[in-house]
């Protein structure tokens, strides 16, 4: 029976993870992730809080506990980055994050001994690696990406770096973030506990403005100066890696440094290529077949193998080959001209833009209308009668058939959207 009451704790939580536009389909893989992160206790109250920011006098209403019992309950995972928080308008506030980007990351962004990392690994190895239900979701289930890949500044042309706008450019992130972070990347170092890690730098892992502040201030995360995470930015393209940020124009909150081997983002850009699982850069490489050696460095360099030796059919030389790319697959990053030593590839514009979120708010309610969560987003509070009367109503709109849904989502899509979150935020 204490099993049985143990499973519907961590059971609830799930659900309530899963009212998040970025959720985790159930498993067992997850239902032992979640044991070793939260006590029954915990994931009990966790499985209550609201979805958007909250405060410990909320938490105490909801909890029906002293508002000082709550706060220490809140500050304990805190401490333990299971929870973001950060002084907003009504003092401290929080909010859980979801899995990912968030507190299934932070588990591993530090060596720690109050958890067992190598357990954790080993589990999050099975959920994302193995298992796809969860990675699938995550990165290809709706139009709105959750990262997108950021250029290689250093290999644009005059021209292309007239067109590269502010946001596109992960030095402007770094420039203008309120709190820099540098933490163990998540990814490799999960692959280390597995035996599966490359030789890729792990301290390396970016986090900016409110999630830096919180990762900091609970020792997740140590704190850098621009200088700095602009050098440690220029090691990680001298190295190859991927610059993958979270898909926003402001307030970016992350930017990772991938290699192709070890990361989530890569493997799903391969695993789904045909879904496009994250949002390009405005760029394409094109080949100069007259210049191309068939080196195939390239080839070799490309984190998601959107390029390919084929034959020259060169009489002459039969077995000479050249890069081909495959446009739908490739992410714009650039990383292929930068190994190129014939200066056979050079970076295009890659036509019409995709919209990039405003904001978190703006990424939320995209995704959430995108995977039928709206009404979950927008009345979080299911200890209200009406606000659970009026999710339902949500959720019969959202349930019409797609082609009906289409003016809605036109509309949440809009500048008039957007315009409403600024003035909102």
């Amino acid at each position: 029976m204490a099993h049985h009451g143990s499973r519907s704790v961590y059971d609830r939580l799930t659900e309530r993870l899963n009212r998040f536009p970025q959720g985790a389909p159930p498993s067992e893989s997850l239902f032992e992730i979640l044991k070793i992160l939260f006590s029954e206790r915990e994931a009990a109250l966790v499985s209550t809080l609201p979805i958007r920011p909250f405060t410990a006098s909320r938490a105490a209403a909801i909890w029906k506990v002293p508002e000082a019992e709550a706060r220490r309950t809140l500050e304990e995972l805190a401490s333990r980055a299971l929870l973001v928080d950060w002084e907003g308008e009504q003092g401290t506030e929080y909010v859980l994050p979801p899995p990912m980007a968030g507190f299934f990351e932070f588990s591993l962004m530090r060596v720690r001994t109050d958890v067992d990392q190598k357990a954790l690994a080993e589990l999050f190895h099975q959920y994302l690696n193995v298992e796809e239900d969860f990675v699938r979701e995550l990165f290809a289930g709706g139009e709105t990406r959750l990262g997108r890949a950021f250029v290689q500044e250093a290999v644009l042309s005059p021209d292309n770096a007239l067109h590269v706008l502010d946001f596109e450019r992960a030095s402007e992130v770094v420039r203008t973030a309120t709190h820099r972070g540098i933490s163990l990347c998540y990814c490799r170092h999960k692959m280390e506990h597995v035996g599966k890690a490359c030789d890729a730098p792990q301290d390396i892992c970016m986090t900016f403005n409110a999630s830096a502040s919180a990762l900091i201030r609970h020792g997740h995360a140590r704190e850098v100066g621009v200088g700095e995470a602009l050098e440690l930015l220029h090691r990680a393209q001298e190295r190859d890696l991927v610059q993958f940020g979270e898909n926003v124009r402001e307030g970016v909150n992350f930017v990772c440094n991938c290699c192709g081997c070890c990361c989530e983002a890569m493997i799903a850009a391969r695993r789904f290529a045909a879904a496009h699982p994250i949002h390009t850069t405005p760029f394409l490489p094109v080949v100069d077949e007259g210049a191309c050696t068939g080196c195939e460095r390239c080839v070799r360099k490309c984190p998601v193998e959107a390029l390919s030796a084929v034959s020259a059919n060169d009489p002459k030389r039969p077995k000479r080959t050249l890069a081909r790319l495959d446009a739908e697959r490739c992410l714009g990053c650039g990383v292929c001209v930068r190994a190129c030593r014939e200066e056979a590839l050079r970076l295009e514009e890659r036509g019409r833009r995709e919209l990039t979120p405003l904001n978190g708010a703006h990424k939320a309610v995209l995704m959430a209308l995108e995977r039928g969560k709206l009404q979950d987003l927008v009345f979080d509070n299911r200890l209200l009668w009406s606000h659970r009367a009026m999710a339902a109503f949500f959720g019969a709109v959202l349930g019409l058939p797609p082609v009906k849904r289409l003016a809605a989502t036109e509309q949440v899509r809009s500048r008039y959207l957007e315009a409403l979150v600024r003035r909102v935020g």
